[in-house]
């Protein structure tokens, strides 16, 4: 069962912990928090190997309704997934999924001219966290860690996907209202929860 850990920052509830119980309760998440992004907003994702980020956003893609299955940009850094008018959020924004484990400065990010695409579409960046704050005031930050140790309760799935994750997620900056924020809250709470 998913277990949620804690809230932070007093009155405005800036930031999140949950203990997700398997692959589906990552996509539900993923799903809830698409539902209250749009073109021009920034998600960072954190975590190690197999910790679900490339899980968390092709859920993401799925919940804005881009064309076709989203797939890793490992080797191209960058993929772009269009809307798709006959998909579940007609006219919604595009998906821009960015690996940037291979990058090594904001600068090599400046290099893929994300400024360009940002205004129409919801930009997902894997391993981004030091590199891409700059692209934007207003930010999702994500870190997906595995829930390693005895402490860990093996759950359904995969054998190399069997161990919880603990989810964090902060809204950073004016475009995440003191609203918005506490009402992602219990959707969130509610999808992870099944």
């Amino acid at each position: 069962m998913t277990q949620p850990l804690s809230e932070t920052d007093g009155a405005i509830p800036r930031s999140l912990e949950l203990i997700l119980d398997s692959r589906e309760a990552t996509a539900r998440v993923a799903h809830a928090l698409a539902g209250n992004l749009r073109a021009g907003d920034l998600v960072i994702l954190t975590g190690e190997l197999g910790a679900g980020k490339t899980t968390m956003t092709r859920a993401l893609g799925d919940g804005l309704g881009v064309r076709g299955g989203v797939i890793s940009p490992t080797f191209v850094l960058s993929r772009i997934h269009p809307n798709d008018p006959d998909g579940s959020r007609p006219g919604g924004p595009d998906l821009v999924h960015v690996d940037a484990y291979r990058l090594n400065s904001p600068e090599e990010v400046d290099d893929l001219d994300l400024e360009y695409s940002m205004d129409r579409s919801v930009t997902v960046v894997e391993w981004g966290a030091g590199l891409v704050e700059h692209l934007h005031e207003s930010r999702v930050e994500i870190d997906l860690e595995r829930s390693l140790g005895q402490e860990a309760v093996p759950v359904s799935g995969e054998e190399e996907d069997t161990e919880p994750r603990r989810l964090t997620m902060r809204f950073v900056g004016p475009r995440w209202g003191e609203r918005e924020v506490a009402d992602l809250h219990g959707k969130v709470r509610n999808a992870a929860m099944g």
